[in-house]
This record gives C-alpha cells, structure tokens and sequence, in this order.
C-alpha cells in the first residue's frame, strides 16, 4: 500500500469513494479498512473522515475488536446516504401515470386533498401570524424543502415568487401537479390563491398571489 500522504482531496474523487466504500458496508469501516480499500494512508484517511463528520456526511458507529485497541467504524449519516442519486423524480411519475390512467377526473382533486393535508402538518408553525407576516413564514417554508422562494407584495398585493419549482419535470408532464401547491398554500394562509405565472406555462417564475378568504372544501 503507498503510505505516502497526498494533499486531501475534500471535494474530489477520494472523498466519493470513501463515501461509496461506507455506502457498501452497512456495519461501517475502520480507518485501517478505508486506507486499505482507497489505498491511502491512515492520515489522509482520518483527515477525510474529520471533514465528512463535520459535514454530517460520516458519524462514529460500533466499535469493533480487533485483538488489540478496539477499532472505531464509521457509517454514513442519513445526509450521506442522500449523497447518491435516487430516482424519486422517475417514481412520482409512475405514480402519477397510475392515478391517471385509474380516475383522470380524480386526479386533480387528490393533489388538491393532499396538499391541504399538508399543510395541515404546518399549521404550528404559523399559529399566531396572519397577513404578510404569514405569508412570510410560508415562504420560508417553502425555502426549507427547496424552492427558492421569497414573499413580497406586487401592486399592494401580497406574492409569493418561486424561481425554481421542486416538481418542475412532474408538472411540465402533468400541469395538474400544481394544485398540490395551490390547495397547501391556501390552506395555509387561510386565503385563496392565483397562480399568476408558471414556469411550465412559459413564466420566468412561479407567483402566487393571495387574495380573500379561502373558500370552504
């Protein structure tokens, strides 16, 4: 095995496939076992390691007997293992071609039913605000799972403005995807909402505008 320490590599190849060395080893792996299977040094090995922790890509597991010290393993966090690619995209749309082709009519209104269900989960976290303080809190949820989102208001009308959409491929597909964020964000702001541009239909971003009281479901 080289022992020489080269330069580490934080951002690169190393650290991939010191990644994908714990993504095969459930149980985790030493530092004697990553430098053997990397071939690098322990120091590089430990230096990798230090930056991942820091990350909250690698986290200390079991130790394990090794006839003499025990051996610290290591094993990717749940932030490690989103590191790899998953096909979340490619399965929602078999989903929404099954819900297509079993009730199209339907369809809409399950994305509807959904999205105030939703937002019945967040619900907590806007007790107490209304308005645009609300509508703020709102955006910066929207922050949180994705979207690049920010409130503001437009001829003294509160909006919120996306430039990124988290189901842009679905809804380019399928446009009824976009009643899941209609029906969640007028559950969530008790109000109705227009959607005022959309991407897929040919927008520089999504806009939601809220307006009155939301209508009962």
């Amino acid at each position: 095995m080289n022992q020489t320490t080269p330069s580490p590599d934080l951002g690169g190849k190393t650290r991939q496939a010191l990644l994908r060395a714990l993504l095969r080893n459930k149980e985790g792996a030493s530092v004697d076992e990553l430098a053997d299977h990397l071939d690098i040094s322990r120091t590089a090995v430990r230096q990798h390691l230090s930056s991942l922790e820091r990350d909250g890509l690698v986290t200390r597991g079991r130790t394990q007997s090794s006839g003499g010290r025990p051996e610290q393993l290591y094993v990717l966090t749940e932030d490690g293992n989103e590191r790899f690619p998953r096909q979340y995209s490619w399965f929602s749309e078999l989903l929404l071609q099954l819900l297509q082709q079993t009730s199209p009519s339907a369809l809409e209104a399950k994305l509807a039913e959904l999205g105030r269900g939703t937002a019945q989960s967040l619900l907590p976290r806007l007790a107490g605000k209304t308005g645009e303080a609300r509508i703020a809190v709102i955006a910066a949820i929207m922050q949180e799972i994705g979207y690049d989102a920010r409130a503001r208001s437009e001829n003294g009308e509160p909006l919120i403005e996306a430039h990124n959409c988290v189901f842009h491929k679905l809804a380019a597909k399928c446009p009824d995807v976009c009643s899941f964020d209609l029906a969640m964000l007028s559950a969530c702001s008790g109000q109705t909402v227009e959607h005022a541009s959309c991407m897929v239909r040919g927008g520089d971003a999504c806009r939601f505008r809220f307006g009155g009281p939301a209508k009962d479901t």
